[in-house]
């Protein structure tokens, strides 16, 4: 005989409604009787007796569920919390307070702030344990690149950042690999416009390419300037040594118009002045190098030169003595320069690789060689110069 359940009278399931209404009540056979029309219901009728009650059957095992929590339809009425009655956006809300707050932005940029610091700090003793130790390289130039890269330039950039204001075009024309020559015309009163573009190219080439500068016999005649200069990759300008840099791979900078060029007058600013013999043309293609053109804007006028003591020059033994509007007036404030704003914009390469070797002792290509490089120059100068707003700005 089949089980039956036990059905508490006048508390049938709605899931035992026939379609029409009518209820559905399993007998302990299992026949199923007809609806009862009214006042026949069960305890209505005359002279019928109830059954015995069936025993209610146990209930069949079912796959265990995984447990986790409920939504809000699957609990009761009285389960439900205050929240699960809310509108759409007052749940979004909810949900979103009970996830993890993201961390502050200021307090990671300490943190990180503190760890950048404590890098810093290791880094300096290590620096300074190497020099303590010696255990650092020079070529046979003199130069110090580990001093360079993590002394010097850190002296000059903020002179570079802030105070001019540097701003540099066309670096990827100087090559990735391989030897160079860059030529930068050359004023200021003082060499301030070498050491720009030596910081122009350690800071901004993708290939992290550094500039060998050329200078002349007075930088190395002078007692700290002249151990400075070597360790910052400086040397001699003499074809020998640029000629062994070129051939080395290495990026030689070179301001062919020398103290001609530095020391000119500011109503001539910006007016290049002759590029010598031509020597740095006859070096590049000795080594079969390009020519890099640089024109320089800017620092003609950190120093406007109004007049020259030459008497005191040569007493001093220097080629020029400069008289600004604020030097020697103003004294040791008058050689602070004018917060000019600066631009360096490197040209097009000139190949050099396609001539013979002979091609170095014929003056007439030296000399229209050094001619190209100065027009081209002199041709940005111009073009940098229409372009620019205002000598501080």
């Amino acid at each position: 005989m089949a089980d039956a359940k036990v059905i508490p009278f006048g508390e049938e399931p709605r899931a035992r409604r026939s379609p029409t209404g009518g209820r559905r009540q399993h007998a302990k056979d299992g026949a199923t009787k007809r609806p009862q029309g009214p006042g026949q219901g069960p305890g209505q009728g005359a002279g019928r007796k109830a059954g015995p009650l069936a025993p209610v059957p146990e209930p069949q095992e079912t796959e265990p569920r995984t447990p986790g929590p409920r939504t809000s339809d699957e609990r009761t009425s009285d389960e439900r919390t205050s929240d699960e009655w809310t509108s759409d956006e007052q749940v979004a809300e909810a949900r979103g307070a009970e996830q993890e707050p993201e961390p502050d932005g200021e307090a990671v940029r300490e943190q990180g702030g503190g760890r950048g610091w404590e890098r810093r700090i290791a880094g300096g003793l290590a620096f300074l344990r190497r020099r303590v130790t010696g255990d650092y390289e020079v070529d046979e130039f003199g130069y110090d690149e580990e001093l360079t890269d993590q002394v010097l330039m850190s002296l000059i950039r903020p002179l570079y950042e802030n105070y001019f204001r540097v701003e540099v075009k066309g670096i990827e024309n100087i090559p990735s690999d391989g030897g160079a020559l860059v030529v930068a015309n050359h004023s200021g009163t003082l060499p301030l416009d070498g050491l720009m573009m030596q910081v122009a190219v350690h800071d901004n080439h993708p290939a992290d390419r550094h500039l060998r500068l050329l200078a002349a016999d007075l930088v190395f005649m002078l007692p700290v300037v002249n151990e400075l200069a070597r360790k910052a990759g400086h040397t001699l300008a003499c074809a020998e040594d640029a000629e062994a840099l070129l051939q080395r791979g290495e990026v030689v900078g070179v301001m062919p118009e020398g103290f001609k060029g530095l020391g000119k007058p500011f109503s001539e600013r910006y007016k290049l002045q002759r590029f010598g013999r031509g020597g740095f043309v006859s070096t590049a293609l000795r080594a079969g190098v390009p020519i890099v053109p640089c024109s320089i804007v800017g620092a003609e006028e950190i120093y406007p030169m109004i007049g020259n003591a030459r008497t005191l020059a040569r007493l001093l033994g220097v080629p020029y003595f400069p008289i600004t509007p604020t030097f020697p007036l103003l004294g040791p404030l008058g050689a602070l320069p004018l917060p000019t704003k600066w631009t360096i914009q490197f040209g097009e390469p000139i190949p050099t690789d396609g001539y013979p070797p002979e091609a170095a002792e014929d003056p007439m290509l030296m000399f229209n060689l050094t001619d190209q490089v100065r027009e081209q120059i002199q041709h940005t100068l111009y073009k940098l110069l229409v372009q620019r707003r205002s000598v501080f700005f």
